[in-house]
């Protein structure tokens, strides 16, 4: 039924000269659309040409395809025309027309729509007379929006679109296409004709066929050619089509999982460049503060929180390990800024030095008694006694080589 629709529209726009653009999977037989079209055209008597654009290097398609003068390049050693002039009032069948370049796509447009064309290495415009017939198996708007496709181009080739069908859409056409196919390799190779047992047949029309006719036809020749035996069964069938009953979901999968574990990975990677900035975002803030309200009792008090989060046990603790080298020693405490001077909390110190060295000796005390119970309670384990404590463990390992414990 999709065959029957193709055939009917090629056969509605052959009598006239509008472009038309045959789309369809690799290996459907494309290529046979633009035959019919030209063998019931008016054109039927004048040159066919069939070009594969993808099969032509990219230096030399303008010359193929427009010609070219003597001298325009190295090596073009005489003038030569091109298959737009050699099939002047026929037909031009270009088939995978998305592997052309860009420049030849300006080319192609401007003779689809004034029928005229320049060769290459020349500055004479000429006229061809061409009905043009295209296919492709790639994705045209895809190819646009990558910038590989001119839009003006594919608008003006898809007058009229014929898609040609998979063969696992039409299964009615497997059996009857593979007996065209043996009955032609039997005549050309001079032997009997293959037949197939009903499992064999039923084994055929449901495989996926992702080669299309072209893996069809080279079924047929090989089982015309290799199998002594004319009746084919299913086991022998089998043989053939080593992809039966393997699906493509486990390759797809894999991708999938490829591309699940990237996603991840940059999730990961986003959540930590975000808990960054806003960790840079508390320092501002907090610096912001101190510089407008000042640094007060009243002030670290309401952000405690925050001056722990930014500066952390770890500072603290390097903090009062530097200060405590020295003769007076304190615990660390943020510095108060007025009048652009800076002052030095009153509650920090005692006026009287031998106070301060007391108060010192009596918080390493504390310290070293806390530490030793905490290794105590967890036998030695240091990992949970710097829990316990509430300190990094690289906070308590220095506290230990600092009291030799």
């Amino acid at each position: 039924m999709l065959l029957d629709r193709a055939l009917n529209k090629a056969m509605q726009v052959a009598s006239t000269d509008i472009s038309v653009l045959i789309t369809g999977e690799s290996g459907v037989g494309k290529e046979a659309i633009p035959r019919i079209i030209h063998n019931q055209s008016p054109r039927k008597h004048n040159p066919f040409i069939a070009v594969n654009c993808g099969a032509i290097p990219e230096g030399t398609i303008d010359s193929e395809l427009f010609g070219h003068e003597k001298g325009a390049f190295t090596g073009a050693t005489g003038t030569r025309k091109g298959y737009f002039e050699e099939a002047n009032g026929g037909t031009i069948f270009l088939d995978e027309v998305g592997e052309l370049p860009l420049s030849t796509q300006v080319r192609l447009l401007r003779v689809l729509e004034t029928g005229e064309f320049i060769k290459v290495g020349s500055s004479k415009i000429q006229k061809t007379n061409v009905r043009l017939t295209a296919a492709t198996n790639v994705e045209l708007l895809t190819a646009i929006r990558k910038g590989k496709f001119r839009e003006d181009l594919y608008y003006r080739l898809n007058t009229v679109e014929i898609k040609i069908p998979p063969l696992r859409e039409r299964k009615e056409d497997i059996h009857l296409i593979f007996r065209k196919f043996v009955s032609d390799f039997s005549d050309k190779y001079h032997l009997p004709p293959l037949r197939l047992s009903p499992d064999a047949i039923e084994l055929l029309i449901n495989y996926r066929w992702p080669g299309n006719i072209r893996q069809l036809r080279n079924l047929a020749e090989q089982l015309s050619v290799v199998e002594q035996n004319r009746e084919i069964d299913p086991e022998i069938l089998m043989n053939y089509l080593p992809e039966i009953g393997k699906s493509e979901l486990p390759a797809l999968y894999e991708r999938q999982k490829e591309t699940s574990d990237f996603s991840n990975e940059r999730e990961i990677l986003y959540k930590v460049l975000f808990d960054m900035k806003n960790d840079l975002n508390d320092v501002k803030k907090l610096t912001m503060e101190l510089m407008k309200s000042g640094n007060t009792d009243d002030f670290q008090e309401d952000n405690s929180s925050l001056i722990n989060k930014v500066f952390g046990d770890e500072e603290s603790d390097s903090v009062y390990q530097e200060q405590g080298r020295k003769e007076n020693s304190r615990p660390y405490q943020l510095p108060i800024y007025k009048d652009g001077n800076t002052e030095i909390h009153n509650d920090t110190f005692d006026t009287e030095h031998e106070t301060v060295e007391e108060e010192n000796l009596s918080l390493q005390d504390k310290e070293l008694e806390l530490i030793n119970k905490a290794l105590d309670r967890n036998e030695g384990k240091r990992k949970d006694a710097a829990r316990e404590l509430g300190i990094s463990e690289r906070t308590l390992y220095r506290k230990i080589k600092q009291y030799n414990l």
